[in-house]
């Protein structure tokens, strides 16, 4: 009896805890496809990173690829609208616009 309740809370708890990249990917607004993916790749390849938080990460990948492929056709059809979407969208139309038509210089007195 205490093999099946541990085997089903060893269960439960890693249901809890898979894909957490792809969820908080998808809840915070980033474009692409398989954006959890990328954000566990990022945290697997960074210096900074503690390597108890990427064992974690490592253990995390494959849930979070799992989910992130069951999520592409979402990926694929939304828009994201974003403040931090919009604000690098004026970006780029502002240095495209910067590239044609540089702007003034500073006057100096």
């Amino acid at each position: 009896m205490m093999k099946i309740i541990l085997i089903i809370s060893a269960l439960l708890s890693g249901m809890l805890l898979s894909a957490c990249s792809s969820v908080m990917s998808h809840t915070g607004g980033k474009e692409g496809t398989y954006p959890g993916t990328r954000a566990s790749s990022t945290m697997l390849s960074d210096d900074d990173t503690s390597v108890a938080t990427k064992s974690l990460v490592a253990l995390d990948m494959p849930f979070t690829a799992i989910l992130d492929t069951l999520l592409l056709p979402w990926d694929l059809f939304r828009k994201d609208n974003s403040l931090k979407s919009r604000v690098e969208q004026s970006e780029k139309a502002s240095l495209a616009t910067d590239s044609i038509i540089p702007p003034a210089p500073m006057p100096t007195h």
